[in-house]
This record gives structure tokens, C-alpha cells and sequence, in this order.
């Protein structure tokens, strides 16, 4: 079974438009949501949190999110990347006001979940790096039995080890508690350590959906001397660079040059947008 399975989420703005978004998060597994700022990621989540009204089917372990939401919420775990309670607050007071709103809260958990993060409820918010306030923030997601986290940017501002540590504990996650994981963010770096597959959204489209290895292993940066041989490859997103152009390759084109590299997952996004815009 779907942790989750988004289907033709449509969303119009005066400037925006989602356009039929759909995939799915397998069970068990980390799927990275991942496109230009503005291209419609936020809004995604926002829907499957129903925080937005849109259009579509919205379901979560094989349940219609629109018929169950109240019971559906209890197992979502949200993680965003600031965490906006009152600085002044100790942790407890934090604490108290969110396990209210889980039946389901388990106070053992939660104190092992502070144990293991090396928090202290007595602190207040304000005292607490930004990794420590996304670790907390973990900890109250966890400690109610939530199965699906959606993590939207929880990254965002943290140094390199901070990072890391983030990285390390999401898969532990997954390993030991069989959570599955919607994880938006601009760091492809995390995504290439902890992903199992990728969902790429480009104004509002759907561009990619599949396992990460699949995706980059789909692709090669061709490098060229001049336009028209990049061209004449047929290579998509070509731009120019210090030493000509380059452009993506399919691996299996006839056209794959000598000069031809690994393409990250960078430059996947950047030569698919390039594309996209291009249309």
C-alpha cells in the first residue's frame, strides 16, 4: 500500500495554476519533492494538509483524505523549516498545547524522542538552535504515532552538520519506526544521501516522478565547443558555459559525446527547467 497518492491536484491562482499534479509515496520510503521556487511545491503540501482547497483526490494509507480527515491527521507528522511558537515559551507549555490535539500522544515516546535529541523541556524556544527546534519539532511529530511526515524545507538554514544529522536521523526512521517520509527541499545534497525517489514539480507540472537512481541514472551533461553541436545532439536544456555549452544527454542517445559527464541532480532540475521554459 501508498502512504500516499496524490491524483490530479489542480489548483488555479491568478498568476498559478497546479495542472493535474499526481504521484504517489510508496510505503516505507523517502521521496524527495523538488523544484524551482514558485513552481508550486508548497502549494502541494499545503492540499495534502487541506490547509488550501483544490481539486483532485487526495489519499493516505488507502484512505480519501476529503471523507477522513480528523483520523487521517492523527498519523501526518509535519515538520517545517521554522518552527513559529512563541520564543518566550518553555518546551513544556509547547508540549501540552500540541499533545492535546492527538488522542493518540504517547509521553514515553515523546521523553525518549528528547533523550535521544538531548533536549530539555525546561529550555524556551528562543534558547534553541535551529537544529535543536527541528529536532523538536520531530520529536512532538513522532510522539503522537504519525506514519507519513511531510517535511517542507526542514533543512533550510542549517549548517552542513546540522544537515547530517538530519539526514541520519530520517533514515533511522524509517529503518526502525516504518515511517514514510514527503521531504521538499532545495538541498539536492540531502536528497542524493537519504531519497529513495524524486518528485520534480516545474510551474505546476509534474516533470519527473520516479526512483532517483532512475532519474540520474537517466541522464548525462554533454559538453560542447559550440551551439550547434549541442544542438545537433539533440541535448535538452543546453546553456551556455565558461568552456561552450552544455545540455543533458540521454544516456542511451546515439549522440552521447566523449566530453560527456555524471549529471547531478542539480543539473537535471536546471536543464529540465531550462527546457520547460523553453516550450
Amino acid at each position: 500500500m501508498n502512504a500516499l497518492i496524490v491524483e490530479n491536484l489542480t489548483k488555479k491562482y491568478p498568476s498559478f495554476s497546479l495542472d493535474k499534479v499526481s504521484f504517489s509515496v510508496a510505503n516505507g520510503h523517502i521521496a524527495g519533492l523538488i523544484g524551482a521556487n514558485g513552481a508550486g511545491k508548497s502549494t502541494i503540501i499545503k492540499s495534502i494538509l487541506q490547509l488550501v482547497s483544490a481539486n483532485g483526490k487526495i489519499t493516505v494509507f488507502g484512505k480519501d483524505i476529503s471523507d477522513n480527515e480528523i483520523a487521517i491527521k492523527q498519523l501526518i507528522g509535519f515538520v517545517g523549516g521554522g518552527f513559529r511558537f512563541y520564543p518566550m515559551k518553555k518546551l513544556s507549555s509547547v508540549r501540552k498545547i500540541y499533545a492535546a490535539f492527538y488522542p493518540a500522544w504517547n509521553q514515553e515516546k515523546y521523553n525518549n524522542y528528547l533523550l535521544q535529541f538531548n533536549i530539555s523541556e525546561s529550555k524556551r524556544v528562543k534558547e534553541l538552535s535551529d537544529g535543536m527546534k527541528i529536532k523538536f519539532a520531530l520529536a512532538l511529530a513522532l510522539s503522537h504515532g504519525a506514519k507519513l511526515l511531510i517535511l517542507d524545507e526542514p533543512t533550510s538554514g542549517l549548517d552542513p552538520l546540522s544537515r547530517e544529522e538530519f539526514c541520519d536521523i530520517m533514515l533511522a526512521l524509517v529503518n526502525s519506526e516504518h515511517v514514510s517520509v514527503l521531504f521538499s527541499t532545495h538541498i539536492t545534497s540531502d536528497l542524493m544521501r537519504i531519497a529513495d525517489d524524486v518528485i520534480y514539480i516545474s510551474r505546476g507540472r509534474v516533470l519527473a516522478d520516479c526512483p532517483l537512481r532512475e532519474l540520474t541514472a537517466r541522464y548525462r551533461i554533454g559538453v560542447f565547443d559550440t551551439l550547434q553541436q549541442a544542438e545537433d545532439a539533440k541535448a535538452i536544456g543546453i546553456k551556455s558555459v565558461k568552456s561552450g555549452y552544455e545540455g543533458l544527454l540521454l544516456c542511451n542517445s546515439s549522440a552521447m559525446n566523449t566530453n560527456a559527464k555524471k549529471a547531478t541532480l542539480d543539473d537535471i532540475m536546471i536543464h529540465l527547467e531550462i527546457a520547460d521554459k523553453r516550450k
